[in-house]
């Protein structure tokens, strides 16, 4: 690529993005680190340059003109290039250095660090810069509009063809409760069971709940949990108190050890199956950081890691 198109200058492309990202001229000159009136003369600027207005003005940001919009596509692909060109150079000269860009669901936030742990093993100069508790549909349109190298979502099996997709594990939901909770020994319950417990589990909006429903409703249950959440380390904290059981991906018993007087329990003809992937751009040359992570997924079996027989009753 080239830096330079009839003098337009590739800081003014970087400013312009910022803009179109944080919708505040104040908030996208903080997030270059420069002032707002220099924010605002580089895009007046670029406007000059290209002849067509890209912002409409007010007393305050008012969104991007149609040619605006369109610019902004050229813009942040511009830069991802620029990024993985000087990334690329890099690697050929002392090896991969520069920042990697993750976007995880919630329910990944912990297990993802095996796959972290790896790519930083065999890429010491590289630095991973983390955004968790992300909607999968959130990670998919950050990885479009360049500003994320590569994240782990739940797949759907409809995935955007313009993504890379390595499955890198099957999540399980298993239940975690207290023994004051589970007064009888028992190596799994049914969902009828489960039922009659102090619950705390994941938001509605969340993919696990939405999971949990689904296999409740299709049972002819349902379940009014006293505490919502959208975070598994908040269930985890909630039930620690011996107060609530909830219900959890199988994976983070593996990255977790329970406290004292807290079980792990199957699920009696658990059918809560969630495909959880590594995604990054399918197009070329992409992201050299994104390729790396994925070149490391391709290696790991996580499945074996995480398989719910090792995990089984924990006391």
């Amino acid at each position: 690529m080239f830096w330079h198109c009839k003098g337009m200058l590739f800081r003014q492309l970087e400013y312009f993005v910022a803009l179109a990202r944080e919708q505040h001229f104040a908030r996208a000159a903080a997030a270059c680190y420069v002032s707002q009136p220099a924010l605002s003369e580089a895009i007046r600027k670029l406007e000059q340059e290209l002849d067509v207005p890209l912002v409409r003005r007010g007393r305050t940001f008012q969104g991007l003109t149609p040619e605006g919009e369109r610019l902004v596509l050229w813009a942040r692909r511009i830069m991802a290039d620029h990024d993985a060109l000087k990334h690329e150079i890099t690697a050929l000269k002392s090896g991969l250095a520069g920042q990697l860009r993750l976007g995880l669901i919630a329910a990944a936030s912990t297990t993802s660090a095996i796959l972290v742990d790896e790519f930083c093993a065999r890429h010491p100069l590289a630095r991973v810069q983390i955004d968790s508790g992300l909607p999968s549909s959130e990670i998919v349109a950050r990885l479009q509009r360049f500003e994320l190298d590569a994240g782990v979502i739940y797949l759907s099996g409809d995935d955007p063809s313009d993504l890379m997709v390595i499955p890198l594990y099957q999540e399980r939901m298993v239940l975690i409760a207290s023994d004051t909770l589970l007064a009888e020994p028992t190596k799994q319950l049914s969902w009828k069971e489960l039922t009659v417990l102090p619950m705390c589990l994941l938001k509605p909006a969340m993919r696990g709940r939405q999971a949990v429903d689904r296999a409740l409703a299709e049972n002819g249950l349902s379940i009014t949990p006293q505490i919502e959440t959208d975070s598994v380390d908040a269930l985890y904290a909630h039930v620690s108190t011996g107060r609530w059981a909830s219900l959890v991906p199988h994976p983070w018993s593996y990255r977790f050890r329970l406290p004292a007087g807290l079980r792990v329990i199957p699920i009696a003809g658990e059918v809560v199956v969630s495909s959880v992937g590594l995604v990054t751009s399918a197009a070329e040359p992409g992201s050299v950081m994104g390729r790396a992570l994925a070149a490391v997924a391709a290696t790991l079996n996580m499945d074996d890691l995480f398989n719910p027989q090792s995990t089984g009753t924990t006391n």
